[in-house]
């Protein structure tokens, strides 16, 4: 599953959930309003509960058409068979994970705020490049913070663009605009009172500036 490029829309990312079964809870809701992709990401779980919880998130995705892409861990998703990885800057070598998980996996980088990363990553072989944080990000208070210029300057790479951090229905239309084609969300979506409507909302921003959300703005999530 790698289409030659994405669909606009939302890249869930999965909160640090210990309880699997609520976690294939959560996800399903978000991905049966309409998530495009889907991260897995626990930063506080071990390695086993980190596997057990990747392989059973694959059939889900599955069945809604999502690929299912992990993060950091590019080993994890070539032992499960998933669709992709996403790596930071401390995550190994780009080239080493494309070498290993296929040329058609989807391998997305970090790239923060650093236009340099991004050429480098593209270099590399990269399927996808991600800035950020945009906005304050109660996961990642500390984040360097990236500017939508980034997003126009990256065009030239002709890679899909994510943009994280601190993203919200209301804040994230002037992200679309400079040419972000997946808005990547955690808590804005998993910690959300109705998450379905949350999902909605982000893709709202994809459309005519009428349609978006009336959901409030004032909130940062990552």
């Amino acid at each position: 599953m790698n289409p030659p490029r994405p669909p606009r829309g939302l890249y869930a990312i999965t909160p640090d959930e210990p309880d699997t079964s609520r976690l294939l809870a959560r996800v399903e809701t978000v991905l049966a309003a309409g998530g495009t992709w889907l991260q897995y990401r626990n930063k506080v779980a071990e390695a086993a509960l980190r596997e057990t919880q990747a392989r059973r998130l694959l059939p889900l995705c599955r069945r809604y058409g999502v690929p299912l892409i992990v993060n950091d861990d590019w080993r994890l998703a070539a032992a499960i068979g998933a669709d992709g990885a996403h790596l930071g800057e401390d995550d190994g070598q780009l080239a080493a994970a494309r070498d290993a998980l296929g040329e058609t996996a989807i391998i997305g980088a970090s790239c923060y705020d650093d236009l340099a990363l991004a050429r480098q990553a593209a270099a590399s072989g990269a399927s996808y490049i991600a800035f950020g944080a945009f906005f304050p990000s109660p996961t990642k208070p500390n984040a360097r913070r990236a500017t939508p210029d980034l997003l126009r300057g990256s065009a030239s790479l002709r890679l899909p663009r994510v943009a994280i951090g601190g993203i919200t229905p209301g804040n994230a239309r002037p992200l679309v605009d400079a040419g972000a084609d997946l808005l990547a969300v955690i808590s804005g979506v998993f910690d959300a009172p109705d998450p379905a409507a949350a999902v909605r909302a982000y893709l709202a921003s994809f459309e005519a500036p009428a349609a978006h959300s009336s959901l409030p703005t004032d909130t940062t999530t990552p």
